[in-house]
């Protein structure tokens, strides 16, 4: 399996390649920037060289980029719709810098707009950056959610409304996240559970829509719609639910990343625990 984790790019985006070696990733997801601001500055020519020789010498085999959490593509309002529109936007010419395939992101939130409306939103703001963009460089995976408040992508059968108004879907895909689907009432614990899941979500999406993972034990129950993750082994998913993963073949060859609480303080045990359920 292809495990790695969320790396920092504190002092310098370059220095994440090494980082993530150093925790033992094969893989590894970034943000481009800081998440919890709308601009930020270029990414430059050096930064870049140095990043993708880093990717090279570290033998990194997939990043990911995750967007930033401030963006929401189904607002209904008009002024931050277009603001998240455009940082969206930026986001994937930040990743084709890089040489980056996937960027990752939260569907969005209809905020009391409705389902439907939310949804057609959505698809209304990924088309439109779609033909801005006018690259197939860089595809969209849509991040599954827990389905805490007007949050949309709960159920696979809103990411596959979503993806099915896009002008382009075959550019895009879905990151399974582990704690967002328990929480959003898929039990991925138990072995018949994670593979009614997974029957499930090739009846409405394709199995092979799914280009990248998200490795995360859930602090919530089952149907929770609580978003909040826990160490791996520690929370209701639990060490059995991640062997389902570990041994599906299934998932073999796609970037699986950890996004736990504490961070680098304990992601090369977690990895290390996970690459142990392998049979």
């Amino acid at each position: 399996m292809l495990l790695g984790a969320h790396v920092p790019i504190s002092g310098g985006i370059f220095k994440a390649p090494e980082r993530g070696r150093a925790l033992t990733c094969d893989c590894m997801q970034i943000f481009s920037k800081n998440q919890m601001q709308w601009k930020a500055k270029q990414l430059s020519d050096e930064d870049v060289e140095r990043y993708r020789a880093g990717i090279e010498e570290n033998d990194i085999t997939e990043t990911v980029i995750h967007d930033s959490y401030l963006i929401n593509l189904a607002s209904p309002d008009k002024a931050l719709l277009k603001k998240s529109r455009e940082a969206f936007l930026d986001e994937m010419m930040r990743a084709r810098r890089l040489g980056v395939r996937f960027l990752i992101f939260h569907p969005g939130a209809h905020v009391g707009s409705g389902e439907r409306t939310g949804i057609e939103k959505i698809a209304e703001s990924l088309n439109w950056v779609r033909s801005e963009f006018s690259s197939s460089e860089v595809q969209l995976l849509l991040e599954n959610t827990a389905g805490q408040g007007s949050v949309l992508g709960h159920s696979f059968e809103q990411l596959a409304g979503i993806i099915d108004l896009l002008d382009e879907p075959g550019n895009a895909g879905i990151c399974f996240d582990t704690c967002h689907a328990y929480a959003a009432g898929y039990d991925i614990r138990a072995s018949k559970g994670y593979e009614n899941t997974m029957v499930k979500l090739e009846e409405t999406l394709g199995r092979k829509k799914i280009k990248a993972v998200h490795l995360n034990d859930s602090k919530g129950k089952l149907g929770s719609r609580l978003d909040r993750h826990e160490q791996i082994g520690e929370g209701h998913i639990g060490l059995e639910g991640f062997a389902n993963l570990m041994n599906d073949e299934r998932l073999e060859g796609i970037p699986m990343v950890l996004e736990t609480p504490k961070g680098e303080e304990r992601y090369a045990h977690e990895l290390k625990t996970l690459r142990s359920l392998v049979r």
